[in-house]
């Protein structure tokens, strides 16, 4: 079996059927998926289940912002589904993310990745909420407070992977929503990047979405986002 490698194709579907089919048409040319809250909710748990037994590895993007003991419920839940990544919100502070840590400790394989700032906000939509701060100097704060927790990554988008890696050096994880082909819609993303940028800025993985799933051939279109990336 392939390596799962750095891609990682979000499956932003409101159904399992409309997942699996994707799943199905990329066959060996995927190895590594994203399950977020739309999918989850409509699909349930057994889908990760289901994935992981067909030997993928499943980022299961939760965004988890709750007291501790509730998050450290769900990274458990996680690891028992097999997922190998989990994301908790960075904003929670220092306690839900050291909660996480901990947590996801009885799961070797599971990876806890700290969301920094999504990649559809702006500095407007920070100072909505009382951040004065431009997105950029968020992020690099935030990744500061998840290195300190001990996660094991953050998400950030292609924009601030080079100073985050400079940040969080070369071992952290670094993953990459945002990414989008040469000449296509941005589409919700505020701070986008191409495959390309992304990598050579230091991403360790790269999340492409609709740029794959709702192409006429998903394989053809990750092949191309491979190729972009270098990779």
């Amino acid at each position: 079996m392939k390596s799962p490698g750095p891609i990682i194709v979000a499956l932003d579907f409101d159904s399992r059927r409309a997942a699996e089919a994707v799943v199905d048409r990329l066959g060996d040319e995927c190895r590594f998926y994203k399950v977020g809250l739309e999918l989850l909710t409509a699909a349930g748990p057994d889908l990760v289940r289901h994935l992981v037994a067909q030997g993928h590895e499943v980022f299961l993007d939760l965004k988890l912002f709750e007291i501790p003991n509730s998050v450290s419920g769900a990274v458990r839940a996680a690891g028992a589904l097999g997922a190998s990544m989990v994301t908790v919100h960075s904003m929670g502070g220092t306690g839900i993310m050291a909660a996480a840590v901990a947590a996801a400790r009885d799961f070797p394989r599971l990876r806890v990745l700290a969301l920094t700032v999504v990649t559809s906000m702006t500095g407007t939509d920070l100072a909505d909420i009382g951040v004065a701060d431009p997105a950029g100097e968020q992020v690099l704060r935030l990744a500061g407070l998840a290195r300190k927790a001990g996660c094991h990554g953050v998400i950030a988008s292609p924009q601030e992977t080079a100073q985050v890696r400079g940040l969080l050096g070369p071992d952290s994880l670094i993953v990459t929503p945002g990414v989008t082909l040469p000449g296509e819609s941005r589409a919700d993303h505020a701070r986008p990047g191409t495959p390309r940028a992304a990598v050579a800025a230091g991403a360790s993985h790269i999340v492409v979405g609709r740029s794959v799933t709702r192409a006429a051939d998903p394989a053809a279109a990750l092949r191309l986002v491979r190729t972009d990336a270098g990779l």
